[in-house]
């Protein structure tokens, strides 16, 4: 009970801190998200079409195939192979000197690509999920293979992958915790200033973890709601949490 007296009392007296760590967090969360989610879907459409083989295609074209796959191979395992912390103290202090960016800006750059790794997996999976028949029938009435993955493939594998890039949204909701290294103002890095000011090192990170909780656990109970609306099953593809680190 002594522990939820002090934090409703941090809670209270700190609230503007808090609440600043709350939005920063949940901004950066998003925007991540969504720049992640298209950086996915390029990504993951490409390497879908470059592991596509066409015996009537050229050499040339064969080749640049394979080249453009190693590449987003490579940001793939890379991204997904290094820890989050590791990628923000590379991008923000190695780039700083020449974009000179400021904390805000390098975080949803961050999260951006780091999430862009895991959404090519996921959206690949999506592609993979729809029927190879609906693709061929696309072709066979005269849709090139961009026109049939924008208009035949890709919607039907967003609607597939739905669950799952909700669920990388929680997971960035959590991980961008990881950003007070490089300064930047989220829940976290607000809970540490209050512990530097009250000097109790375990209240301020309590109120902290609560509120990540509230905060994970409404969006996922929205995100439920949203499935159940659109009338999707229940998640069956990779997450960031659940997929492995490479790929046999």
């Amino acid at each position: 009970m002594e522990l939820l007296r002090e934090a409703w009392k941090i809670l209270i007296e700190y609230w503007p801190l808090i609440s600043r760590g709350i939005i920063n967090t949940l901004i950066v969360s998003l925007l991540g998200t969504v720049i992640g989610l298209m950086i996915g879907l390029v990504i993951g459409a490409l390497r879908y079409i470059c592991n596509q083989r066409d015996r009537k295609e050229k050499k040339s074209v064969t080749i640049v195939k394979k080249i453009a796959n190693f590449v987003f191979g490579a940001y793939v395992e890379i991204i997904r192979g290094t820890p989050m912390m590791v990628q923000a103290m590379l991008f923000y202090w190695g780039l700083k000197s020449s974009l000179q960016w400021d904390p805000f800006v390098a975080s949803i750059c961050i999260i951006s690509v780091n999430t862009g790794a895991y959404m090519a997996e996921i959206i690949r999976s999506g592609i993979q999920s729809v029927d190879k028949g609906q693709g061929e029938g696309a072709r066979s009435i005269g849709l090139s293979s961009w026109q049939t993955m924008q208009y035949v493939i890709l919607p039907q594998a967003l609607k597939n992958a739905f669950p799952s890039v909700g669920n990388e949204f929680v997971v960035n909701i959590k991980d961008s915790s990881v950003l007070n290294c490089i300064g930047f103002s989220e829940l976290f890095l607000q809970a540490k200033s209050i512990v530097g000011s009250t000097f109790d090192y375990v209240t301020p990170f309590f109120v902290a973890g609560i509120i990540y909780f509230i905060l994970t656990y409404a969006t996922t109970f929205l995100l439920g709601i949203i499935e159940k609306r659109i009338g999707l099953p229940k998640q069956t593809m990779p997450t960031s949490q659940t997929m492995p680190a490479r790929e046999e």
